[in-house]
């Protein structure tokens, strides 16, 4: 592989299929995953653990100047504690949205991020990576599939949790609408992304699309 070294985002609405497809991405680059969603879901695991109500921004500001983030192999530790198990469950995704639409959650998390950037060759997922995180980056996605796709992906994940298809898919709708409505970095596709609709392509079709845009860069 070439020297050349980009920074890619993929940004879409939840169950399109981003976490797959960056992981792979990354792996057939060689390049370093930074999966920004898992950073909102640990702040969301810590207000749990705390008591912290998502619209006290006030506790919410303090309990972010103190976590304690690290990620590794697969694996994310928040004050030392593996809570990996517990960021896709449902109650901390909902929460994940709603303190994502913090200012003051996004700033804390904002340098973290763009530090991680900095690095040379790093396959960046979230919801507004390509739109506020980087709008610098080399090469930008939005991931989308339509909605009951999304629900059927998540209820496999969820299938062991009791969670019904039409409840998922009601919890989905409801994200959407508040990530694509919120005043701070609402989701959409950047100007200058490619939007795939992955409803009917498998991981490995959408990754093999995305590393025919990538490859023409590294030449």
């Amino acid at each position: 592989m070439t020297a050349t070294m980009l920074l890619i985002t993929i940004d879409g609405p939840a169950g399109a299929g981003k976490t797959t497809v960056s992981k792979l991405l990354a792996e057939k680059l060689g390049y370093r995953y930074l999966d920004t969603g898992a950073l909102y879901r640990a702040v969301a695991v810590a207000a749990q653990f705390a008591g912290v109500s998502a619209e006290d921004d006030q506790r919410l500001d303090q309990l972010c100047a103190n976590l304690r983030i690290h990620m590794a192999a697969d694996r994310l530790f928040l004050d030392g504690e593996d809570v990996t198990e517990r960021l896709r469950s449902p109650e901390i995704t909902m929460l994940a949205s709603a303190v994502s639409a913090r200012p003051v959650v996004r700033s804390a998390l904002f340098g973290i991020q763009r530090e991680i950037g900095r690095s040379a060759g790093v396959v960046a997922e979230g919801r507004d990576m390509g739109t506020v995180v980087f709008p610098e980056a080399d090469v930008k996605f939005f991931l989308d599939a339509s909605v009951r796709q999304r629900a059927q992906r998540r209820f496999g994940q969820y299938s062991d949790k009791g969670q019904s298809l039409a409840v998922i898919e009601k919890d989905i709708r409801r994200r959407d609408e508040n990530d694509s409505q919120r005043d701070i970095a609402p989701l959409k596709p950047a100007a200058d992304a490619l939007t795939i609709d992955s409803s009917s392509m498998t991981a490995g079709q959408v990754v093999d699309l995305m590393m025919s845009h990538v490859l023409p860069l590294l030449k």
